[in-house]
């Protein structure tokens, strides 16, 4: 499972950056592959009001958000938003990350398009702040709470620390380390125990790609799913997007990925190739299965509608033995 940090201070090995660290580390301890993306390192280019999302569910500006942060937005099963208080929400470099959300948001609620696992993801707030007053963290909690609903994440709890300021406050803080493990440990809980499966084929562009939406769709509660490919293409297919859309499930920010890379983040119990002679490595114990499917690269849409139909089946089946046999 992929458990994302959003680092949101400016201030170079701070107090926030010393929570989030504490935090992330319990979910790696946990169990969790973890990534920390810091807002004021990367290019992002503030929302300029066009519309162009609105209507096509894609931003046009060229920076760090269409290339990297999309993606790891959607393949995350955890985020964590870190932030200190800038006037009583947050600093401007996450801000500019926050309002381009806006194409997660349209393309959820415009184009009525659904994260696969938009269902599962579960998101935690931490901040801190110098005052001590009432309200520090209201506007807050209200910006990540629907910053979280853009981007198909539940806000499943947050801790916050008033009057921080000095940069060593929070490493003295009396409760901060036992209070980071036990919100982590309870995030982390229903990401645990679940199956872990390969989907495989040629170039992770399409096949393998529609299989693992809809297991994370239909049971993204009980299967932790990654996919990969012997020989990954550039980009998915565009015609598998086109033809996942009429199923109503988002897949435009799916990035393939070789078999290799995919099992070195997570050991499957499972693996599922789609006939085509992948090459996988040898795991001892894992159980292999391998579909009959034609590969659609290359062909019309209606091709690719009925290799979408006939992996939903295999998904669907494939959901069912896992709970009939385990």
């Amino acid at each position: 499972m992929l458990a994302l940090g959003l680092l949101g201070s400016p201030r170079k090995n701070g107090n926030t950056s010393f929570l989030l660290s504490a935090f992330m580390n319990e979910l790696e301890k946990s169990g969790a592959q973890i990534k920390v993306i810091k807002a004021d390192e990367k290019k992002i280019i503030p929302c300029i009001e066009c519309s162009v999302c609105e209507k096509e569910g894609f931003c046009p500006l060229d920076d760090d958000m269409n290339s990297e942060i999309y993606p790891l937005l959607r393949q995350a099963d955890i985020i964590v938003a870190a932030t200190p208080i800038f006037f009583y929400s947050v600093p401007a470099q996450l801000k500019a990350l926050i309002d381009r959300s806006q194409a997660l948001w349209a393309r959820r609620y415009r184009l009525k398009l659904n994260d696969p696992n938009q269902k599962f993801r579960h998101g935690f707030l931490l901040s801190l702040g110098a005052t001590k007053g009432k309200n520090l963290f209201e506007g807050l909690h209200l910006t990540i709470k629907y910053f979280f609903g853009a981007v198909g994440t539940s806000l499943e709890g947050s801790l916050t620390y008033r009057q921080i300021e000095n940069p060593e406050d929070m490493r003295k803080h009396p409760s901060v380390l036992k209070e980071v493990k036990e919100n982590a440990n309870q995030l982390i809980i229903p990401f645990l125990g679940r199956k872990k499966i390969l989907f495989a084929c040629r170039e992770n562009a399409c096949r393998s790609q529609i299989a693992s939406a809809f297991a994370q769709h239909l049971a993204g509660n009980k299967l932790e799913v990654i996919s990969g490919g012997s020989v990954p293409a550039d980009k998915i297919n565009p015609l598998m997007v086109e033809a996942m859309s009429e199923k109503r499930l988002d897949v435009a920010f799916r990035k393939p990925k070789s078999i290799e890379e995919a099992v070195a983040e997570v050991k499957p119990d499972i693996i599922v190739t789609m006939g085509c002679g992948e090459e996988c490595p040898f795991m001892p114990g894992v159980k292999i299965k391998d579909w009959d499917l034609p590969d659609p690269a290359g062909k019309p849409i209606d091709f690719m509608r009925n290799i979408r139909d006939e992996i939903e089946k295999k998904v669907v089946g494939l959901i069912k033995d896992f709970e009939l046999y385990g």
